[in-house]
């Protein structure tokens, strides 16, 4: 596959099926990443307002010598913001934090904010009260695209509807061993694309034996076969790394898994995440 081959957004928006994620890089070592990225072929750069690496982030699409134009620039509403004129400033803060005129897509985090994560209370007002101020943005030009983060069937329904502007798409955790298929059917059949976040999972899936037989069996790495696994499925694969040999590798995956091995892949259970198990969206919580 190509770095610049794109699945279309509901509006028409072409979106690069590979991304790089910058979670966990700092900001001021971030730019020379997106640079790195940018040069191997990358088009498609994910960040948010709540990796404090904006900044960043915006200084490397800037410098990187390719029209602004050419790349994909996506961020995220800070989880914690669930009111209108929080997130119409958010909005102006991050164009203004990234030094860009827009930003292709703008999705908020996640339906509740971090210390809520997982409770009974899905904040659908303050959802919809955001969200109206993403559609502005839309409706202004400073956004080409909106969509959300770590939702569920609800809460994509809260929006779905009653927003003036549909989801287009919804950004989750997904990789072999924990993929919600339930979930991505139904974001799909509702006109979504949905992009699969730590495609490459966390912790001890790099270890495990099963995974590890079926690459070696293409002669890839376990990453480039969980890439390969995500794209095979349509889904918009999102591994970050800061390391150029490592966004190279992730990009190698021109080949084919086969049905039968897919279906092995689907049927494997991965879901323990070492140190990263303290994280809201890792902690078997949704």
């Amino acid at each position: 596959m190509s770095l610049q081959d794109t699945l279309n957004l509901p509006n028409g928006v072409a979106v690069p099926k590979l991304a790089l994620g910058t979670w966990m890089i700092e900001d001021d070592v971030v730019a020379d990443a997106v640079k790195a990225a940018i040069e191997i072929g990358y088009r498609h750069i994910d960040t948010a307002q709540a990796y404090e690496n904006e900044r960043g982030v915006g200084e490397g699409v800037r410098t990187s010598g390719v029209p602004r134009d050419k790349i994909f620039v996506q961020t995220k509403l800070a989880a914690e913001i669930k009111d209108y004129e929080g997130a119409k400033a958010a909005v102006d803060k991050s164009l203004e934090t990234m030094g860009l005129d827009y930003v292709d897509l703008f999705i908020i985090h996640s339906p509740q904010p971090w210390e809520h994560w997982g409770s009974e209370d899905r904040f659908f007002d303050g959802n919809l009260a955001a969200w109206k101020a993403l559609e502005e943005a839309v409706d202004a030009g400073k956004i080409r695209a909106i969509g959300v983060s770590n939702f569920q069937k609800q809460d994509l329904d809260n929006l779905l509807d009653n927003a003036r502007i549909k989801p287009m798409i919804n950004q989750v955790l997904a990789h072999v061993g924990n993929t919600p298929f339930e979930l991505i059917d139904y974001a799909k059949s509702k006109g979504m694309l949905v992009e699969a976040y730590s495609p490459i999972g966390h912790g001890k899936i790099l270890e495990n034996e099963q995974i590890k037989e079926i690459a070696a069996k293409y002669d890839v790495s376990v990453p480039q076969l969980c890439i390969r696994y995500i794209l095979q499925q349509d889904l918009l694969a999102l591994p970050k790394t800061a390391n150029p040999d490592h966004m190279k590798s992730n990009a190698d995956v021109d080949f084919d898994i086969s049905a039968e091995d897919m279906d092995t892949l689907k049927a494997i259970d991965a879901k323990d995440y070492g140190d990263a198990s303290a994280f809201p969206v890792y902690s078997g919580k949704s």
